[in-house]
C-alpha cells in the first residue's frame, strides 16, 4: 500500500454540490481515500499545494499522439489539402520507432499541461507502439487504432483491406485493452466517413455493441467534407451514422462544426458524445461549432486539441480560453460561455465521454487519483482575493503554472520534472527522426 497526501491547496472538486474549499487529499495506492480541511497522518510522499488550485486532471477526448512529430510541417492549409499533401504522408512513412518517440513526446506535453486521460486515435500501422508509450509513461487513454478502407488519394501504405482491419484491431483489442492496471482501454478508431466504407462502419457498429466498447471518429468539420459524404453516401454525416447505427453513448465525434437541424437533434436524443476542438478548428478555418446551442439542447460535450499539425500544442488551457471567447464574439454575448461550463467540458465532460465519470473527472473520495496541483501565486495570476477560482484557471493559466501532475495515484510530473519520461532523450530522438520526415514530404533539411 502506497499512500500520498497532497496538502494546503484549494480543491476544487467538481463533486455534485461543485465544493471548492481549502484543504488536503490522501489517495492510496490509486484511489482517493480521503479528503479533509486538514489531514495529519504519515505518508510515503507529500505535495504542498501552498498558493495551487488543486483540480481533477484534465481530460481531452480527442487527440492523435501519431501527429505530434509533425506539428509544423502542415500549417496554413485547407483540411483535405492538409490531409493529402501532409499528414497522410507523414503517416503512411511513420515506423514503429518514430510512432513511438511521437507518442512519448505527445504524453509529455500532455502531463506537463495537467491532462491525465486522452482518447487518441493513432494511424494504420505500428499503432502498437502507441499503446507501448501509454503503459510506460504510466499515462491513461482510451486509444485505438486507425481504420482506413476507401478513399482518393490515400497512401498505398494507409489504404486496408476490410478484413486485415478487423483483424488488426481484435487482436489490438485482446491485447491492450484494460490493460496496465486498467489505465489502457480499447476504442474503435474509422477515421471518417470518406475514408471508410460502408461495410466496414457497419461492422464497427455491430461489434463496439457486441463488445461493450466505444468508437471514436470524426465528423462535419469542413463543409468540402460533408458535400463529399452526400455525393457517395447520399445523406450528411450525422443522418448517415445513424442509419448504420453507429449514434449512441457509445459514439465519440469530433468536431461537429456544420450540423443541420435534424442532426442536431440526432445527437442529442441518442446521447452522443462531442468533442469541441476550438484551435483546430480555427487554424484550419473550418467553422465554429454551435456549442451554446447544443448545449441547451442537452448534448454531450467535452473538449480537445485535437493533432498537433492543426493546433500546434496540446494544452488544455489553451483549448478552454478559445472555447469561451470564441463562442463570445460569434454570438455578440459575453455571457453565453461561462468559465464553469468550458471548465466542466474539460473535467467531468470528459469523463463522460470515456464512459468514465464513476471514475474520474472530479475529485471525490473512492475515485481514480487523477490530479493536476496548478500554481496561482504567479504575477500573471495574481491577486487572488475575492476572485473566481475557475474563472482564474480558464482565462489566465498557462501549462507552465502547473506544479504537479498524478495519475492513477502516481506522481508523474512533480515541480515542472516529468518522473516517467526521460524528456531530454526523447527530445534528441524527435529531432534526429525528423529529418527523414521532411526528407520524405520533400521539404528541404
Amino acid at each position: 500500500m502506497k499512500t500520498l497526501l497532497i496538502k494546503n491547496g484549494v480543491i476544487v472538486t467538481m463533486n455534485s454540490k461543485r465544493d471548492i474549499f481549502a484543504g488536503d487529499i490522501l489517495i492510496q495506492d490509486d484511489k482517493i481515500k480521503r479528503i479533509a480541511d486538514k489531514i495529519e497522518v504519515e505518508t510515503d510522499e507529500v505535495i504542498d499545494a501552498l498558493g495551487c488550485a488543486v483540480t481533477p486532471g484534465f481530460i481531452q477526448p480527442h487527440i492523435h499522439l501519431t501527429q505530434r512529430l509533425f506539428q509544423g510541417l502542415a500549417d496554413d492549409l485547407q483540411l483535405l489539402d492538409w490531409l493529402k499533401k501532409r499528414i497522410w504522408p507523414c503517416e503512411a512513412n511513420h515506423t514503429y520507432e518514430t510512432n513511438y518517440i511521437s507518442a512519448t513526446l505527445g504524453i509529455a506535453e500532455l502531463m506537463l499541461c495537467g491532462t491525465t486521460s486522452i482518447v487518441d486515435m493513432g494511424t494504420v500501422r505500428h499503432t502498437e507502439a502507441i499503446f507501448k508509450a501509454i503503459e510506460e509513461t504510466g499515462f491513461r487513454a482510451l486509444a485505438g487504432k486507425c481504420m482506413m478502407d476507401y478513399g482518393k488519394d490515400v497512401p498505398a501504405q494507409l489504404l486496408e483491406n476490410t478484413e486485415e482491419s478487423i483483424k488488426e484491431s481484435e487482436r489490438l483489442i485482446n491485447k491492450w485493452h484494460q490493460s496496465a492496471e486498467g489505465r489502457i482501454e480499447y476504442a474503435f478508431a474509422p477515421r471518417f466517413a470518406i475514408s471508410c466504407t460502408e461495410k466496414l462502419l457497419s461492422r464497427i457498429a455491430d461489434m463496439a455493441k457486441s463488445m461493450n466498447l466505444k468508437i471514436h471518429t470524426h465528423a462535419s468539420e469542413n463543409l468540402g467534407e460533408i458535400a463529399l459524404v452526400e455525393e457517395e453516401r447520399g445523406l450528411r454525416n450525422i443522418k448517415y451514422f445513424e442509419k448504420l447505427g453507429l449514434t449512441g453513448k457509445n459514439l465519440i465525434l469530433a468536431h461537429c462544426i456544420w450540423l443541420d437541424e435534424e442532426e442536431k437533434r440526432i445527437l442529442a436524443d441518442s446521447g452522443t458524445m462531442i468533442v469541441h476542438c476550438p484551435s483546430s478548428n480555427l487554424k484550419l478555418a473550418s467553422g465554429i461549432a454551435s456549442i451554446p446551442e447544443l448545449l441547451k439542447m442537452g448534448c454531450n460535450i467535452s473538449i480537445a486539441a485535437d493533432g498537433s499539425p492543426c493546433s500546434n500544442n496540446l494544452n488544455i488551457f489553451t483549448e478552454m480560453r478559445h472555447a469561451a471567447l470564441m463562442q463570445k464574439i460569434r454570438l455578440l454575448d459575453s455571457t453565453i460561455m461561462p468559465a464553469e461550463t468550458v471548465f466542466e467540458m474539460a473535467t467531468l465532460e470528459g469523463a463522460k465521454a470515456m464512459g468514465k465519470e464513476k471514475e474520474i473527472g472530479s475529485i471525490e473520495i473512492g475515485k481514480k487519483a487523477d490530479i493536476a496541483v496548478i500554481k496561482l501565486n504567479t504575477p500573471h495570476n495574481a491577486p487572488g482575493t475575492g476572485r473566481n477560482i475557475i474563472s482564474r484557471i480558464v482565462y489566465a493559466v498557462n501549462a507552465a503554472d502547473v506544479s504537479a501532475t498524478v495519475i492513477n495515484g502516481k506522481v508523474v510530473m512533480k515541480n515542472r520534472k516529468l518522473l516517467t519520461i526521460d524528456i531530454d532523450s526523447v527530445l534528441l530522438d524527435a529531432e534526429r527522426v525528423s529529418k527523414d520526415i521532411i526528407n520524405h514530404l520533400n521539404l528541404g533539411a
